[in-house]
């Protein structure tokens, strides 16, 4: 197999982590390195031995000639580029969401259908092996399930622009939501049937039109419920950032959180310090028969090492023509649901999927 010629759009956090993978694993090449910002680009040229760079997508797609572009910009670039990608032959990998509505998601994904090509959207947690675990107890407790999760983010400096700019185009619930409520689908096993949020902003700095905090619940038609909040900004309080439960019958299962810095940590998105696992079985006294059991998580890996396992899985599905067809119907009912959710907060009413 000849060399995957690879063009890297976006050069900031996940554009790092993710051209690293592709620098790291030998049969990606990549082509061009593509960024607003010429001292992202130079920057990570130089870490990977100099690279090709270039200010504009269009110019470098032209030029660069890819089998696989990676789209790691902000969200409301990611339908155009992916079909500027598709209709150019090649792969994708898209960080999330894969588009800003759900009419646009399903187009490109009959698109990369016709075009016989393989298109990835980055649900980082999919490839997570704790998670992965936390899926697989959850599955364990019964039905219905109760999974409540948030991941708030007090936000500073540099962290708090780039929530700005997310900003522009979608809220925090909608952008790091998908994630979860991907999750909450996966442990269900279930169809989403409604979804209710709420919202504020509390920020001078952002359009009125938008909030930088909200909560959603959805419903399932198992019976199963999920709850997520997400918050930004540097008024957010640091004593809730991190909440990862559910619970069912038979018991509950929690990631227990590990320490870090704050919220702003990167790193700290995707860690964890153990699962504990709760029974609820009582002997004939009334009193737990069985102690929590704690499943050690140590040896999980980094940021770079998830992204290395992304792009893994995009390289396996090139190579042997894996069929990606339900991990884009389910990118697809993720952003159903947070994008139900966005109206709900802006009509004051539940949404019915």
């Amino acid at each position: 197999m000849n060399k995957l010629k690879t063009l890297v759009v976006g050069c900031g956090n996940m554009g790092i982590s993710h051209a690293r993978a592709y620098h790291q694993l030998s049969e990606f090449a990549i082509v061009g390195l593509v960024s607003r910002k010429p001292e992202s680009r130079e920057k990570l040229s130089r870490e990977l031995g100099g690279l090709p760079t270039y200010a504009d997508f269009n110019t470098a797609l032209r030029e660069s000639k890819p089998d696989v572009v990676s789209i790691n910009t902000y969200p409301d670039t990611h339908a155009d580029y992916v079909r500027k990608s598709l209709n150019a032959g090649a792969h994708v990998f898209v960080e999330k969401p894969l588009a800003l509505t759900v009419e646009e998601a399903e187009e490109l994904v009959v698109l990369a259908t016709e075009k016989n090509k393989k298109m990835v959207v980055g649900y980082i947690l999919r490839v997570h092996p704790s998670w992965t675990k936390f899926v697989e107890v959850a599955r364990t407790l019964g039905k219905p399930l109760v999974m409540r999760m948030n991941l708030n983010q007090q936000s500073s400096g540099d962290k708090w622009y780039t929530h700005k700019q997310l900003m522009n185009s979608m809220s925090p619930i909608v952008d790091c939501g998908v994630h979860y409520v991907d999750i909450m689908c996966l442990m269900t096993q279930s169809v989403p049937i409604s979804v209710s949020a709420i919202g504020a902003n509390l920020s001078k700095e952002i359009d009125n039109k938008m909030y930088n905090y909200g909560q959603l619940q959805v419903r399932f038609k198992d019976g199963s419920v999920g709850w997520y909040e997400a918050g930004w900004g540097p008024m957010m309080s640091e004593t809730a950032v991190f909440i990862k439960d559910v619970i069912g019958p038979k018991g509950a299962v929690s990631i227990s959180d590990k320490p870090k810095d704050s919220s702003q940590d990167i790193e700290g998105h995707t860690k964890t310090g153990s699962l504990q696992l709760h029974y609820s079985e009582l002997t004939k006294e009334g009193n737990f028969l069985k102690k929590d059991e704690f499943i050690g998580t140590e040896d999980e890996p980094d940021h770079d090492g998830l992204c290395l396992l992304e792009q893994e899985y995009l390289l396996n599905a090139i190579k042997n023509n894996v069929d990606l067809s339900s991990h884009l119907t389910d990118a697809i009912n993720s952003l159903k649901i947070v994008l139900a959710a966005d109206e709900s907060v802006r009509t004051g009413k539940t949404v019915i999927l």
